[in-house]
């Protein structure tokens, strides 16, 4: 028997299938328990496509400098807090209750190695659908992906006691016991911060003592609801009390930390920070950022910090002004000419 083909046939064929394949899923027949795992041709093709899809998308849209290996504290410090228990770390086993997902996070002192620095960046940054890798909460915050991937690379080969170097050793020497801050808290706080609240030595991470108390406890509450973004922040901030983001902001602004300093000999970077650019509407910094302003000090902070902070603000150099933020200082940043950013930031850091 011969059956012709003809449109409305294929159409009926397609129409049936559809049909009995939503059928089956309205039934409740197809098993999600996670404890039943995957047939080993699905886990097959769901990685295959993983791998081809991260291979693709990386390539076209994962930046050219997608690592930034002098900053492992701050990165070490967030996936200590929101990826160790899934992942685990050197001498630091997964959490049975991750691994019992389906996917399971995977052991990335192996899975690194398989993936190149853009394809790892573009991981970070996206997250991969149905695992439970999350997309970054702060997919603007470029600095901290980059620093995100190069901790990862550094993962294959880093020992327990260098792990431990980044995340906990800065807590064994720290202050506990201040009152209103649970130890656990400020332990958090600290191995990143460090006990004395200049970051570590880290040049991304920024001095803290000698900021207002004020400024502080509104930079911790605009990360706790998401005004300010940093995935790094963000987690930190997210399970802290106000009475806790009060003691927090009170105990290390009270530290000693910036300090006026000997501005950089840079004629250009100084009218910009005493006089602006009036032909570019760009105001002066000192009239924001003075002694009695509620406006975060900057003489004396590190440099590459106060950069990649007017860097984020600027956004994205493709996407058009009209489409970006209009808050005040990415509106003001967007003002500062690209090859002035480093020359301002090492002006007010005091660094020639």
């Amino acid at each position: 028997m011969t059956i012709r083909l003809t449109w409305k046939r294929v159409a009926a064929t397609l129409f049936g299938l559809f049909a009995a394949g939503m059928l089956f899923a309205w039934s409740g027949l197809f098993n999600v328990a996670a404890s039943s795992g995957h047939w080993p041709v699905t886990d097959w093709f769901l990685h295959w496509v993983m791998r081809n899809s991260v291979k693709t998308h990386a390539a076209f849209s994962a930046p050219d400098d997608p690592k930034a290996p002098r900053v492992l504290v701050s990165a070490a410090g967030h996936f200590a807090g929101a990826c160790a228990s899934c992942h685990g770390a050197p001498g630091q086993r997964p959490s049975p209750v991750m691994q019992a997902a389906t996917p399971p996070a995977p052991d990335l002192s192996v899975n690194a190695r398989q993936w190149t620095d853009k394809q790892l960046y573009w991981i970070l940054k996206h997250g991969v659908k149905y695992s439970g890798m999350p997309a970054w909460p702060a997919p603007e915050r470029g600095d901290e992906i980059r620093a995100m991937v190069a901790f990862v690379r550094a993962l294959p080969g880093m020992t327990p006691a260098q792990y431990r170097a980044l995340t906990q050793d800065a807590a064994a020497a720290g202050t506990v016991g201040v009152r209103g801050i649970r130890t656990a808290t400020l332990t958090g706080c600290i191995a990143c911060h460090g006990a004395d609240g200049r970051g570590r030595n880290q040049p991304d991470i920024p001095v803290l003592g000698g900021q207002s108390p004020a400024y502080l406890l509104t930079a911790l509450r605009a990360y706790a609801t998401g005004a300010r973004h940093s995935a790094v922040m963000q987690n930190a901030a997210a399970a802290l009390t106000e009475q806790e983001m009060r003691a927090l902001a009170t105990h290390f602004a009270a530290m000693p930390g910036l300090a006026p300093a000997a501005p950089a000999p840079d004629p250009m970077a100084r009218r910009i920070v005493q006089q602006g650019i009036p032909r570019l509407q760009l105001p002066a910094c000192a009239s924001c950022h003075a002694p009695g302003k509620p406006y975060p000090v900057l003489s004396g902070q590190k440099p590459l910090y106060l950069a990649q902070r007017l860097r984020h603000w600027k956004g994205d150099k493709n996407v058009v002004d009209a489409r970006k933020t209009h808050a005040t200082m990415p509106v003001i940043a967007r003002r500062i000419p690209d090859e002035m950013i480093d020359r301002l930031a090492r002006y007010l850091a005091g660094q020639r």
